[in-house]
């Protein structure tokens, strides 16, 4: 990883925070972006804490404005882009279809969505600029099943396998790859809404026993991201802890 340059999006806790941790210490440069502010510079302190090099660039990733500065802002500070994790992402509203508030689907498409193309429009192009690189876009096992009460966060997960494969096609011959992780139930601040009992049912969804770590989805991030996984393009790759197995 050392002097490649990584963009993290949704980096200021749960899987983004593991992932732009585990690439600054593998020696990347990274920038940590997300809409939370403190907790994103908390993200850089522990990084740059343990010796390692990263700088934190506030974005709302569902307007294309800022993925275009976020991108620029990683050029001009290392010089170069060589890895993006687009990971930020919302659960959204819980309720069936009849439901759901128009205001709560396209929100959850903004966040989940819109923001792959726009990150992926913008690094894509300065990756091209380098004649390589390397996109790991963050869906979710429900990108591949349904799941009652969620059907923007289903759908928008669904769609971001079909734009990944797209992606891929479009720019394997450029030496840049495009993969998609499909994490399950991972224990981050995303569950804290929960109360134990749902925790309970859905624990109970995973053959292995339990909730997966943010540590190990970083884990299989970093493999896409780095040269290891250097014939691994288009593909999706679950990491559920046998949920889909089902």
């Amino acid at each position: 990883m050392k002097d490649n340059v990584v963009i993290v999006t949704g980096a200021a806790s749960g899987i983004g925070e593991a992932a732009a941790i585990l690439f600054a210490k593998e020696g990347a440069k990274v920038v940590v972006s997300d809409i939370q502010e403190e907790n994103g510079r908390a993200v850089v302190d522990k990084i740059t804490g343990a010796g390692g090099k990263a700088e934190f660039f506030k974005a709302d990733v569902s307007k294309a404005e800022d993925n275009k500065a976020l991108v620029d802002f990683a050029v001009k500070t290392f010089g170069k882009l060589d890895i993006a994790v687009n990971n930020a992402g919302i659960g959204g509203e819980a309720n069936k279809i009849v439901d759901m508030s128009l205001e709560g689907w396209h929100q959850v498409i903004d966040v989940n969505l819109h923001s792959i193309f726009y990150g992926m429009k913008y690094q894509l192009a300065a990756m091209q600029k380098n004649g390589k690189g390397s996109i790991v876009n963050i869906s979710s096992i429900l990108g591949k099943v349904g799941f009652m009460g969620s059907a923007a966060y289903v759908a928008s997960k669904h769609a971001i396998l079909g734009i990944t494969k797209t992606a891929a096609l479009e720019y394997s011959a450029e030496n840049i790859r495009i993969n998609c992780v499909g994490p399950a139930f991972i224990d981050t601040p995303l569950l804290d809404q929960l109360d134990d009992e749902l925790k309970q049912q859905l624990v109970g969804l995973h053959p292995i026993g339990r909730f997966g770590k943010s540590e190990e989805v970083a884990e299989l991030i970093f493999w896409l991201g780095s040269d290891k996984s250097s014939f691994a393009t288009g593909a999706y790759y679950s990491i559920d802890g046998g949920y889909l197995s089902k």
